[in-house]
């Protein structure tokens, strides 16, 4: 096996999230979003784009489940500073008050895939 990742339903409290997104968002306790619980590939793969690959996988049946189910954003804990920096190389932000946790609205998600595929 060369990597794998794990995806789940998650619900994001309304107090975790940055302020400026709070300010667009109903008022509600908790936002609907979908949890990539782990991803992880070989060391022995290491530089050959299987994160990159694993991760866009992970993304693209998450936005396909959002046409039947609600997701505003796709969470990520990250293991450590280095994870943190790979996902931040694809735009996911760090939350405020859990430095290794990040989140990627559905919507600029869907928007990557959508010129990626243009």
């Amino acid at each position: 096996m060369v990597g794998f990742y794990s995806l789940g339903s998650f619900a994001l409290a309304i107090g975790d999230l940055p302020v400026e997104l709070v300010r667009k968002l109903p008022h509600y306790e908790a936002i609907p979003a979908a949890l990539i619980g782990r991803l992880a590939r070989d060391h022995k793969a290491r530089g050959q784009g299987i994160g990159e690959l694993l991760l866009a996988d992970a993304v693209r049946r998450i936005l396909n489940a959002s046409t039947s189910l609600a997701v505003f954003a796709i969470v990520v804990d990250a293991k450590d500073e280095r994870a943190v920096g790979f996902y931040e190389s694809f735009g996911f932000k760090r939350f405020p008050e859990r430095k290794n946790r990040l989140f990627l609205l559905a919507s600029t998600a869907a928007e990557a895939f959508a010129r990626a595929t243009d």
